[in-house]
Formats: structure tokens, C-alpha cells, sequence
């Protein structure tokens, strides 16, 4: 493992909820080893980056409902490819050389977890984007 490696898995965050079991299928593996905290550690940028997005948007987010308002998440990250794909590497630049390998093998799977654990996130924390608590 190279020096870039040991710093990238030395500044994740630990997850004691994302469990590694003998049982499971690689893509959860991954999930729970890679994925977790990764997205856990981007969260900032990921909030950030969405908060951009509605800007661009004309801030048409704003007058949605609560439901509405997590409709465009969902549809902002399934619809617009430029904007997951921004997501992706975000995520993706954070992996080791050895991650990346095993990621390349079934991104097709994994990509959709990926994409769900950050619609799942930017769900949770709807009132990060509340009008007005940005400044």
C-alpha cells in the first residue's frame, strides 16, 4: 500500500454501525468498507455541492414542499448526468488504488448504492438547505 493510500484510509471516518460480516456479498463489503465512509468523510462537499445545485436551479427548490423537495434530490441525481457524475468523483477521488480496482470491476452495481447512500444523505439533512441558513 502506498503512502497516498495509508493517508486516505487514515483520515476516513470510522463507522461502528457498518458492519463486515463473513457472509456478505463483495458490493456490501465495499459498501460498508469503502462507501460509508467516504461519502460520510465528503459530506460537506456533497451538502455543498447540492446547495450550488439549487442555486443554479434559480432557486426553484425553495418554493417546493417537503415532499417536493425530496423529489428534486432524487430527480437532480438520477436525471442529471453532469451533476452525478460530478458526485461520482467526488466520491470516487477519494479511493485507494486498491478500492479503485475493486470498484472497477462492478461499478455498475456499485455506482447505484453510491448514488442512493448520497440521495439518502442529502435527504436527511433536507434542512441544511433551508432558505436563509447559508449565508
Amino acid at each position: 500500500m502506498n503512502d497516498r493510500s495509508q493517508k486516505l484510509l487514515q483520515i476516513r471516518p470510522e463507522i461502528p454501525s457498518a458492519k463486515i460480516l463473513p457472509n456478505m456479498s463483495d458490493e456490501e463489503r465495499f459498501q460498508n468498507e469503502t462507501l460509508r465512509p467516504v461519502i460520510k468523510l465528503q459530506n460537506g462537499l456533497l451538502l455543498a455541492s447540492f446547495q450550488n445545485y439549487i442555486v443554479k436551479g434559480k432557486n426553484s427548490f425553495y418554493t417546493l414542499s417537503l415532499e417536493n423537495r425530496l423529489n428534486y434530490i432524487l430527480n437532480a441525481i438520477q436525471k442529471d448526468i453532469k451533476f452525478r457524475n460530478s458526485l461520482k468523483g467526488m466520491i470516487i477521488g477519494q479511493f485507494t488504488l486498491e478500492e479503485y480496482e475493486a470498484y472497477i470491476k462492478n461499478s455498475s452495481a456499485l455506482n447505484k448504492r453510491m448514488m442512493n447512500m448520497v440521495i439518502k444523505r442529502l435527504q436527511d439533512q433536507i434542512q441544511y438547505f433551508e432558505d436563509g441558513v447559508l449565508v
